[in-house]
């Protein structure tokens, strides 16, 4: 039985871990009462292999769930392989909609065209419910300088009703991501050469042109920034907000 509010348990692991780097805030909050039992959830996009490293050498045997939309780039899926075998990553569980859902939902694969939110909803929120409802926690690697409403993240954040998300790169910059890969030769996704910084389906994803946002090639001429599964308690929480 975990002990408090879930504010109450976020705020505790805020002050306990607060002057902690993101390995150490990984290593000792894997195996904190407050945190409970995690996951930690990953695209293996463009910057995902820094976590899945340090998850690699802290704790290998963490369920890592990949959340396989089908409609995601060949070079994800490739990718997705390619570290999951050389990280030697034990427990990675692949995550998807019924074929039930899919029929029901987007049996033409258009979706997307005219409503990003259900799709996204269908594809990704809906089946990593799911797969998180045995968790108490889950580790994203969302970080303040992706700016939006990333800005005033925190290493633990309460997501209501009953889970707590852990961004251990809360405080990171974009050169800190770049050079933990170099130091650590981690292979770099296939579609990062290519102009693309943020990876997501392959329908709505872009390269990005220089000096753009690194986030600006999701939903391309769209207001929306988000799939769904960082809101909190399915609600979008913009910049500044104080879930």
């Amino acid at each position: 039985m975990l002990d408090g509010t879930l504010d109450d348990r976020a705020e505790r692991l805020n002050q306990r871990y607060k002057h902690h780097a993101a390995i150490e805030v990984l290593r000792r909050a894997l195996n904190d009462p407050d945190l409970g039992k995690v996951a930690l959830v990953s695209s293996f996009g463009s910057e995902s292999v820094v976590l899945l490293h340090m998850v690699s050498v802290v704790a290998p045997g963490t369920p890592v769930l990949f959340i396989d939309t089908q409609m995601l780039f060949q070079e994800t899926l490739d990718y997705q392989l390619e570290v999951s075998r050389k990280l030697q990553l034990t427990d990675v569980r692949t995550i998807r909609a019924t074929d039930r859902e899919v029929a029901l939902n987007d049996p033409d694969g258009t979706l997307h065209q005219f409503n990003t939110d259900a799709c996204c909803d269908f594809r990704k929120t809906v089946p990593l419910e799911r797969a998180l409802s045995e968790f108490d926690g889950w580790i994203t690697g969302r970080k303040r300088f992706q700016g939006g409403q990333r800005q005033e993240l925190e290493f633990f954040e309460p997501e209501p009703p009953s889970r707590l998300r852990v961004n251990p790169l809360a405080h990171w910059r974009a050169s800190d991501v770049q050079e933990y890969m170099a130091e650590n030769k981690l292979p770099r996704h296939p579609l990062v050469a290519k102009g693309y910084a943020s990876i997501g389906c392959a329908p709505c994803t872009s390269p990005i042109k220089p000096g753009e946002d690194p986030r600006a090639g999701r939903w391309r001429g769209s207001q929306k920034t988000e799939c769904g599964i960082h809101f909190i308690g399915g609600q979008a929480v913009r910049a500044g907000a104080n879930p």
